[in-house]
């Protein structure tokens, strides 16, 4: 049987400690309301993006709204991320990998139904980074990997997260099973070859970044894993190399603001700045795809461009995905299974 490994997550807590106005002079009660105002910021994100946010973090207490700012970061699997706070992980900011996991959050009345159209993040819908999926080999690429399709090939043993916790799995089964619709197959024989790749897979660490780890550390010959993961990781001088696929699906990274957010001036601010300009061109330093406008045109000589590139939307949307391919009776939970993968 294939055990996944469990997920492990690093929480930073910090607390503003409360003033005593009782014990103040009445003149001083307007000052220490103002020193009141909450200016910690607890941001929730799945794995790959700590050190962005570090960089992002950094960036925005140099500005104006950005001073006397502290954060508090929570990184790991994004949709068990997305389970903690429900649970009651405190969050202003929250940054998943996909959707369904803000929904989550949304379902349980922590996230506004309409964090999509605030003014500041209305036109790019609320996605704060784009990717694509990638296929990481060892250098030289000793088994010749050039496509999905080589994958299935004798001897290839593939690292990808858990499907179950991760957003970044279930953006690699999907990029793979759409790459063979993509290239002609009918949904029959689609089926067919992701069980074949379930096959080939050696590790379902918890977590995108778990997986790379794993894979650098010596485990398998092929890994699937963000595009942005990928390159920081070959950029600080690890020995990968990427395959660029001639399919792909956009991967597309929900940001939102929590209703306790919503009410504390520097989450707010905080989370204009990371779909800003200056933001954004702090997420594409660190190998992500922007999402704003007058930065795509850099990003397309900066990353490459697959001969086909589909969304979500080409396997239906998030609402048909999810059952079809992640509920009990779903494709690749059915896979799962089949090939020995437990929770």
């Amino acid at each position: 049987m294939k055990l996944k490994d469990p997920l492990v997550k690093k929480v930073n807590l910090k607390r503003i400690t409360g003033i005593a106005v009782a014990l103040l002079p009445i003149a001083l009660l307007a000052t220490n309301s103002q020193a009141a105002t909450p200016q910690t910021v607890n941001v929730v994100g799945y794995s790959i993006v700590s050190k962005a946010y570090t960089a992002l973090e950094t960036a925005f207490s140099h500005t104006a709204a950005g001073q006397g700012v502290t954060f508090t970061n929570s990184f790991g699997a994004s949709t068990t991320q997305a389970q903690d706070v429900v649970a009651g992980q405190s969050a202003d900011v929250v940054n998943f990998s996909l959707n369904p996991d803000l929904a989550l959050l949304i379902n349980a009345g922590l996230v506004s139904k309409k964090w999509a159209s605030v003014k500041a993040v209305k036109a790019q819908k609320g996605i704060v980074t784009d990717s694509v999926v990638a296929i990481v080999v060892r250098p030289g690429n000793p088994l010749g990997i050039h496509s999905w399709n080589d994958l299935l090939n004798s001897g290839v043993k593939i690292v990808t997260p858990d499907p179950i916790s991760s957003g970044s799995a279930r953006w690699n089964l999907l990029a793979a099973y759409e790459s063979q619709i993509d290239q002609g197959s009918n949904a029959t024989a689609a089926n067919t070859y992701i069980n074949a790749l379930i096959k080939n897979v050696i590790s379902e660490p918890s977590s995108g970044s778990k997986a790379l780890s794993a894979f650098i550390a010596g485990t398998g010959n092929a890994l699937l894993a963000y595009e942005s993961d990928a390159l920081n990781a070959f950029a600080s001088g690890q020995k990968i190399q990427i395959v660029q696929t001639p399919q792909n699906l956009l991967i597309e990274n929900p940001a939102a603001l929590t209703t306790t957010g919503s009410s504390n001036p520097a989450a707010v601010a905080f989370y204009d700045f990371i779909f800003s300009k200056a933001g954004q061109q702090i997420w594409l330093q660190q190998h992500f795809r922007p999402t704003i406008k007058s930065l795509q045109a850099v990003s397309k000589t900066t990353f490459y461009t697959p001969i086909t590139l589909n969304t979500i939307t080409a396997l239906g949307g998030w609402a048909k995905v999810t059952p079809k391919f992640f509920s009990p009776t779903g494709i690749i939970t059915q896979a799962e299974s089949a090939n020995g993968y437990t929770s």
